[in-house]
Parts: structure tokens; C-alpha cells; sequence
């Protein structure tokens, strides 16, 4: 009877943006010696409908910054905590290799951050939409790979 239940119970599929990635810094638009030094970050799905984040980076001189979230997916605000630039944001994920970021920071919107992983899950591309401080919007793309 307890064999005929658990295979009675949905199975709970990870997104295969799930893991953690590093950015590759030789593709950032900028100067080599303005980049980071190394940018990581972890996706983690807990489950009940959950995504969290967790972003590390070591910029040019050795310093850090983090951010770390848990948001619901069906887009309801929740904090972010960490040194990074975001103290609140949404998240949706419209497919199951694609989710949705929209960050602010103390009140004024930051930007949306859209991530999806290639078929073969070995390679993250985030797409940024945000704004210059002129009000210019512009769009950068980079991509992270797959760590062990």
C-alpha cells in the first residue's frame, strides 16, 4: 500500500536553471581592469511554488558583495537581503529553463533580469533590462557556465 502511494504523489521536477553558475567576465562590456573579479551565483528551487537566489561577487580590488532571496513565482514582492543594489523583487518563470527577475532598491526600480539555460544545460544567459542614470534604457546580455 505505502509503494502504491508513492507513486501515487506528483513528482517534483527541478528547473535546469536549478545549480550554480559563474559569469564569464571577459564577455562584461567594460574596461578589463573595471571588471569583477568573478560573479557566482546559485539558483535553488525549495519547492511550493518557491525560487531562491543566492549572488556572489568579488569586484576588481577583492571586495564582496552578496544578495540573497526566496520569492514566490506567481510575482509577489519579497526582500532580498545582501550589499548587492536590490532590496525587493518578483519572480516568474514562465517556462521551466526560463525565470523572471524584477529587482528595486529602496523604492526606485533597478532592473529585470531574465535567465534561461540552453538545452544541454551548460550555459545560463542572463538578459538585463534596465535603465542609464540619463533615463536611457538599454539592454546587456552575458553568460554564465554550469559549475560542479
Amino acid at each position: 500500500m505505502a509503494a502504491l502511494a508513492l507513486h501515487a504523489a506528483p513528482a517534483f521536477a527541478a528547473s535546469p536553471l536549478v545549480g550554480r553558475w559563474a559569469l564569464d567576465v571577459a564577455t562584461l562590456p567594460m574596461p578589463p581592469d573595471a571588471r569583477p573579479r568573478s560573479v557566482t551565483m546559485e539558483f535553488r528551487q525549495p519547492g511550493d511554488g518557491m525560487w531562491s537566489t543566492h549572488i556572489e561577487i568579488v569586484d576588481p580590488n577583492g571586495g564582496t558583495m552578496d544578495s540573497d532571496a526566496t520569492l514566490a513565482l506567481d510575482g509577489t514582492p519579497g526582500k532580498i537581503t545582501g550589499s548587492y543594489w536590490a532590496d525587493v523583487g518578483t519572480a516568474k518563470m514562465p517556462a521551466p529553463n526560463v525565470v523572471v527577475l524584477q529587482l528595486a532598491y529602496q523604492g526606485t526600480p533597478s532592473s529585470t533580469r531574465i535567465y534561461s539555460v540552453t538545452e544541454d544545460g551548460g550555459t545560463l544567459t542572463e538578459t538585463k533590462a534596465a535603465f542609464h542614470k540619463d533615463g536611457t534604457p538599454f539592454l546587456q546580455t552575458t553568460t554564465f557556465k554550469r559549475l560542479p
